[in-house]
């Protein structure tokens, strides 16, 4: 891959993406790991002049992913000047590209937004760039350490979805169209990192009037066969 030029690209300002999956017992985020350096990261990018920012977050998750239909959303612009780190943006290009200069428009300070995906763990197949040696899933308790203050993002980008739970429907995107109770309960139970009691949880979900019931996955025995169920379409 190219190094990104300065004449094509807003300068000083970058996105970083906590891209959130369900893997049917944990919650795991996307990590890069650049090409012969060690160093872990972020799926993140620059914006193009001439690109909506939510745009050029929409193209290197999709890129990421293969995912374009997703839940997306801004939550903090993270600005400390101690997040920069000159030394290690230079050590990735210097592992990627032959060409190299000291006064390159990438070693300045960057001010970054940071956004979180909600996606269907089991319809990506992560992609790694150019910069990348591979992109993997980490569940939230294993995360190694990280370049940029991604470690912060990443408890930042938790704290909202957290504190976003029972106002908007976060299971939308982590789960299949139609899923059973359980996996919904399990879904909470990764993203609070604590457990619920069953029949509580079910009678607060129903009483929400969100979801839509439909027929019964059979697997083994009919009487003990769960309800499938969907998001009303009306409430998403």
């Amino acid at each position: 891959m190219d190094i990104p030029k300065k004449e094509d690209h807003l300068l000083n300002i970058s996105y970083d993406s906590v891209i959130f999956g369900f893997s049917g017992d944990a919650l795991k985020i996307l990590l890069l790991e650049y090409h012969d350096t060690g160093f872990f990261a972020l799926p993140g990018g620059f914006v193009r002049k001439n690109e909506n920012l939510n745009d050029a977050v929409i193209r290197g998750v999709k890129e990421r992913t293969g995912l374009e239909k997703l839940f997306l959303e801004q939550f903090h612009t993270f600005g400390n000047t101690s997040r920069s780190d000159a030394a290690a943006m230079k050590t990735i290009i210097k592992a990627n590209h032959d060409s190299y200069t000291e006064d390159s428009w990438l070693f300045d300070r960057f001010i970054s937004v940071g956004y979180y995906a909600l996606i269907d763990y089991a319809k990506v197949s992560p992609t790694p760039d150019a910069l990348s040696d591979s992109i993997d899933w980490y569940a939230i308790d294993d995360i190694p350490p990280l370049l940029f203050e991604h470690n912060l993002i990443i408890e930042k980008a938790i704290e909202t979805l957290r504190n976003n739970l029972n106002k908007k429907l976060m299971g939308i995107n982590l789960l299949p169209d139609k899923f059973t109770m359980k996996a919904l309960q399990q879904v909470h139970e990764a993203i609070l990192d604590e457990k619920l009691g069953r029949t509580a949880f079910q009678r607060k979900m129903l009483s929400l009037d969100l979801l839509e019931r439909h027929e019964k996955q059979f697997s083994g025995k009919a009487h003990k066969a769960p309800y499938l169920y969907s998001f009303k379409s009306d409430k998403a």
